[in-house]
């Protein structure tokens, strides 16, 4: 082979070689892009998952949702006794930011303020530039609100979602159902007092209450209120058979749904909270005491000729009769007089024992954290015996006296209020007078409607037996002129008491319709017999215009001689307590015991003179010195027993 031949042979295996190496060098610069292209894929795709897993794909700088981090969820709801719905609980977000985040203080802080105008602007700006890594910006926002802030894109805000507590009825149970904070725990009423378990979940809470009943109560007290100018007012409604509270209002009153509007004692429960002198209502408590302990009989009586001087007090009645009265007739024409003579005869210490029976000493026992507690004397003297009597000197909550009177019209059996729905279940009562009480104090209460300052609150078709009240309004130890608190409490139907209705008014002023009179019979004895009518057909309580219950008779006007009377026991002992009954001072008349006469209210209009009249002589005859007055005291009670037994 030639030179020639041989070089033409190498040029193309060496043109072959430079192909090759081109051909592994290509091979490799694609494997080398492919590599880092993968690389990039993978990270481009771990940063995908981390933004749509791990952040809940949302940009870390912009408006998100986060999950709520120890915000309330699932409170229960709060309904009344029918299933309807009082309070429950919406989904709702809140606003907030992370001013590290934040890119322009004042930019965010000015798109914040067209969304949400209530917002003060230079406060938004001062925590949107603060050191913080969290400042709340608005609670609850709407719907509207949430989507018009996300829209904004603002690096930094974010939202956190959470509950909202919502009343359908706003003001209407607003002082029993309270209201929840802006984290969702209760500060008031039900919502306080059942806060674990309703941060629980699980079943709504039922409530005694019965929003129809409430309603009523509600507009009724409320028309009181502006037709008499009051500074307040109250009511309740009581099941007597299972302590059960039909209805409790309390005025002013709040809508829960806008606690930032709460004003003044808007707030203050004066059903529960507030304790009030209650005036002549007391006096049912004191004749039940005295018939129930045998200090008096039904047909027994009192002189109530003249005013109860004891030291620097004077105990008068407002319709004074001037002249003996019977039982029925010191209830039906509300004598302070005679009250405060059969609470002598009961004593100090039997009163004590019936007042703490009736639940009238203690703090209300009820599901809600607003309970006020009675006032009583520091020292139980002889005065304070005698004006209790007629409830002046002792201020109970209204729902304490509408406890005591349920037991006083159900039998005698105290049941203990409750809020909660009782349905068909039995309830145990503690006994606290007899059958027999209980049945003679439902004819003194009927006596009250039917001819006394109860008129008022008579409703046709409906039996209600009640007693009125009017006391001087004590406020910060003393009485407040001119002020007063009037009030009514009666049941119904009295022959079958099912229901024990209050009705109290704060300050009323009287006006031309009640001749300027603002009494418990003028203001609140209305409202009773309004809230009956209404409510009676709702609770299937059907009106029985022929139903008709026995009232104690008042007297015929006969001679106690004629009418068989004896002579008056020597015994002058307590009958609860076995102790001496403690005498009143020389001005005040010795009563006349149950055994002399027996019907009430027999005293002859000539016999009744001759006695004030005997009375007047001796007491302008004798001097006033301390031996002179102790015989005008044994004289006068001679003169006047064998009056009486002719």
């Amino acid at each position: 082979m030639s030179v020639r031949q041989a070089h033409k042979g190498a040029a193309p295996r060496k043109l072959d070689g430079v192909r090759k190496h081109a051909l592994e060098t290509g091979r490799n610069r694609l494997l080398v892009t492919a590599v880092v292209l993968s690389m990039t894929f993978a990270a481009v795709v771990v940063r995908l998952v981390d933004l749509m897993v791990t952040n809940g794909g949302f940009e870390p700088l912009t408006a998100q949702a986060n999950p709520d981090n120890g915000q309330p969820t699932g409170r229960a709801n709060i309904l009344d006794r029918n299933g309807l719905i009082l309070a429950t609980s919406l989904p709702t977000v809140s606003l907030y930011a992370d001013p590290q985040a934040i890119l322009d203080a004042d930019d965010a802080a000015e798109k914040i303020s067209t969304v949400l105008p209530g917002l003060n602007r230079a406060e938004t700006l001062v925590k949107l530039g603060s050191q913080s890594r969290f400042v709340w910006l608005a609670r609850n926002l709407t719907p509207r609100q949430h989507y018009q802030i996300n829209r904004l894109g603002i690096p930094g805000v974010a939202f956190l979602r959470g509950e909202r507590r919502v009343y359908p009825h706003g003001h209407l149970a607003a002082h029993v159902l309270g209201l929840t904070d802006v984290d969702g725990r209760g500060v008031a009423g039900i919502e306080r007092y059942f806060d674990h378990t309703l941060r629980a979940g699980g079943e709504a809470l039922r409530l005694s209450l019965d929003l129809r009943v409430q309603a009523i109560l509600h507009e009724e007290l409320t028309a009181a209120v502006n037709e008499f100018k009051a500074i307040g007012a109250t009511g309740v409604v009581l099941d007597v058979n299972n302590g059960e509270v039909v209805a409790m209002v309390s005025l002013p009153d709040f809508d829960p749904n806008a606690p930032g509007q709460i004003r003044g004692d808007a707030g203050f429960n004066r059903a529960t909270k507030g304790v009030y002198e209650m005036g002549s209502t007391f006096k049912l408590f004191t004749a039940a005491m005295a018939l129930d302990s045998g200090a008096v009989n039904l047909d027994g009586g009192y002189d109530a000729s003249k005013p109860i001087r004891v030291a620097r007090f004077t105990i008068s009645d407002y319709h004074a009769k001037n002249r003996w009265l019977s039982v029925p007739e010191i209830i039906l024409h509300s004598s302070n007089i005679g009250a405060a003579k059969m609470a002598m005869d009961v004593g100090t210490l039997g009163q004590r024992e019936y007042l703490d029976r009736f639940g009238l000493l203690k703090p209300a026992s009820v599901e809600l954290p607003e309970i006020g507690s009675p006032l009583t004397p520091p020292r139980w003297r002889e005065i304070n015996t005698m004006t209790i009597s007629y409830g002046h000197g002792i201020a109970v909550s209204p729902l304490q006296l509408v406890d005591g009177i349920a037991a006083l019209v159900n039998g005698g059996l105290r049941r203990t209020p409750s809020l909660l729905f009782q349905g068909r279940r039995h309830v145990d009562g503690e006994r606290v007078v007899s059958k027999r009480t209980s049945e003679q104090m439902r004819g003194l209460m009927r006596l009250v409607v039917t001819g006394g300052t109860g008129r008022k609150a008579e409703a046709p078709g409906y039996l209600i037996g009640g007693k009125t009240g009017t006391a001087d309004k004590l406020t910060n130890g003393g009485y407040v002129s001119g002020a007063k608190i009037s009030s009514f409490v009666g049941a119904f139907p009295i022959n079958d008491p099912r229901y024990v209705v209050l009705a109290l008014v704060d300050e009323p002023k009287g006006n031309k319709r009640t001749f300027n009179y603002a009494t418990g019979g003028w203001v609140a004895a209305p409202v009773v017999g309004q809230v009956v009518e209404r409510m009676a057909p709702m609770v299937g309580i059907a009106p029985n215009p022929d139903a008709d219950f026995a009232t104690p008779p008042l007297g015929t006007r006969k001679t106690l001689a004629s009418s068989g009377a004896s002579a008056p026991p020597k015994s002058q002992t307590d009958a609860p307590t076995g102790r001496k009954r403690l005498v009143a001072r020389a001005e005040v008349p010795l009563p006349v015991s149950s055994d002399w006469q027996s019907a009430p209210g027999m005293q002859t209009e000539a016999e009744e003179g001759l006695i004030l009249r005997t009375r007047a002589a001796l007491a302008g005859v004798v001097s006033a010195n301390e031996d002179q007055v102790r015989m005008l005291r044994a004289v006068r009670t001679v003169l006047e027993r064998d009056l009486v037994a002719r």
